[in-house]
């Protein structure tokens, strides 16, 4: 025989789920202290980190953990960049306390040449070799950092399905960060760049970790606990969203909140009179790569 809840139980559970639904309108900004919600055990459980192209100095790392669960950490040069200063700081970002975003920085359209596929295996290669120096474990999942949006032509297809394959053959799991927003073409048709490799992807097992800092779906440059779920991105099977990034980008985000009049989006967990931008990340794990070490 099922028992019926008290009308007090009832009413409680009517609150939740009410301000649930209206959380987003109460969030506030990063740099502004954080409450956490807590909800029924059935729903669904996100996650707040961040990424960063340069590393944020071991002293920052204990100041961070406050606020994110997880990082991104970088195997190669980040866009931009001619250095990675992620290099070797694998375990204190572990002992801090953090799960990981492992990233590979793939290579742009123009750089692919005339042989994509295999650019793509000996960058795989060259990944899961980093990984390994690293310390991370096997079936950590590496995403492949896709900077290029709308549909991807063959060429970056084909380097993209030699990487994922061999990082998986390496006993790794392949995962890639890639636009979650819609493309508009000069015939009229929408592409977005997740669903476009996902449907091209056939039996491979790919993470999709997604950025759309468009506003809405995105919230800004706003912390809440639980942060919005990943498929709050628009793109249902998403893992991972990136919902802000520094800078601010203004034909995208422009009408977006939260953001320091430099347009960056600034964390809260830095000394006084210092700064740490940041892009902020919601994941359904609070280790996306599952790249902490494993008990024995």
């Amino acid at each position: 025989m099922k028992k019926l809840l008290p009308v007090a139980a009832v009413f409680i559970l009517l609150c939740v789920f009410a301000f649930s639904a209206n959380s987003l309108d109460t969030m506030a900004p990063l740099g502004d202290s954080l409450e956490t919600l807590e909800f029924a055990a059935e729903t669904p459980v996100s996650y707040l980190g961040f990424d960063r192209n340069e590393y944020p100095g071991d002293d920052r790392l204990k100041e961070l953990h406050k606020t994110f669960a997880y990082a991104g950490y970088w195997l190669n040069d980040p866009p931009g960049s001619k250095t990675n200063t992620w290099v070797g700081k694998r375990g204190k970002v572990e002992a801090a306390g953090f799960g990981f975003l492992v990233l590979f920085n793939g290579r742009l359209y123009r750089k692919l040449g005339a042989r994509p596929e295999e650019l793509g295996q000996s960058d795989a290669v060259a990944a899961v070799a980093a990984a390994r120096r690293e310390g991370f474990p096997r079936r950590t999942i590496i995403f492949l950092d896709q900077e290029e949006g709308g549909r991807l032509l063959s060429e970056q297809k084909t380097y993209l399905f030699a990487w994922v394959d061999e990082v998986s053959r390496a006993g790794f799991r392949a995962g890639v960060y890639c636009s979650g927003i819609a493309f508009r073409e000069k015939g009229g048709d929408s592409i977005i760049t997740a669903e476009d490799i996902r449907k091209n992807a056939g039996q491979r097992d790919i993470t999709y970790w997604v950025t759309n800092d468009a506003c809405p779906p995105s919230p800004g440059c706003v912390a809440s606990r639980p942060p919005p779920l990943p498929k709050g991105s628009g793109v249902g099977f998403a893992d991972i969203w990136q919902f802000a990034q520094s800078p601010k980008r203004k034909d995208v985000a422009g009408t977006c909140r939260g953001y320091d009049k430099t347009g960056n989006c600034y964390s809260s967990a830095a000394a006084a009179g210092q700064k740490l931008h940041v892009d902020l990340d919601t994941a359904n794990s609070a280790d996306p790569s599952q790249g902490r070490s494993r008990k024995r």
